[in-house]
């Protein structure tokens, strides 16, 4: 038929069809497409070496320009944390957060009590309650600072991590966030512009 003449023109006539090609063959000029040269080889690998750089050096760069953003946070009954995952996840960051060494019970938060923990710390501006441990902020240039509102401005504990990790911090950019029934961040975002001048801090921003 015209259909298998034309195949038969186009291929040699010692490989019309690949299950005919003998071992003498291989490497021969007259079936060029039936196995690649060692040039094509060559070509090939140094493709696919190419290919594997390429990949090896954008998943990198993702994972460094991942890693530039951390979000960090107090919460003493869930709600901080629980607003610090959604924003991490939202942004592809990591989270750290703040411990304090002993854990506020239900007493300690009474706000209602003036002789309550929370209470006293609050009415004490040179209060610093002891945290765990401190994270390394040396890869970051972001940092999301997350906290409850507590007597209109930021808890205590916040100030611990601060005044722990100075004077790192005057290198990044410090963005606030808090959690709230009623409050508004402005106050806790004044405080802390005032409280530490020398600190890059952005406008702050309340998830309920």
């Amino acid at each position: 038929s015209p259909q298998s003449e034309d195949y038969q023109d186009a291929v040699p006539s010692t490989c019309t069809r690949k299950k005919s090609v003998s071992l003498k063959d291989i490497g021969q000029d007259n079936c060029p497409d039936v196995f690649p040269t060692s040039i094509q080889r060559t070509k090939m690998k140094k493709i696919t070496f190419f290919l594997f750089l390429l990949f090896s050096f954008s998943s990198l760069s993702f994972a460094q320009n991942e890693s530039k953003t951390l979000v960090v946070y107090f919460s003493a009954t869930g709600n901080t944390r629980a607003a610090a995952e959604r924003l991490a996840n939202d942004l592809h960051a990591p989270t750290w957060e703040i411990e304090p060494a002993e854990h506020y019970s239900a007493a300690d938060l009474d706000w209602h009590n003036r002789l309550s923990r929370s209470s006293v710390e609050m009415n004490d501006e040179t209060e610093r309650p002891s945290i765990k441990q401190c994270t390394n902020i040396m890869p970051y240039d972001t940092i999301y600072v997350g906290y409850p509102i507590w007597w209109g401005i930021c808890p205590r504990i916040i100030n611990s991590w601060i005044d722990n990790n100075l004077p790192q911090l005057e290198t990044k950019t410090l963005i606030p966030f808090a959690t709230s029934g009623s409050s508004s961040i402005d106050g806790s975002v004044d405080y802390l512009r005032k409280t530490y001048p020398t600190l890059q801090w952005k406008k702050g921003m309340l998830i309920r």
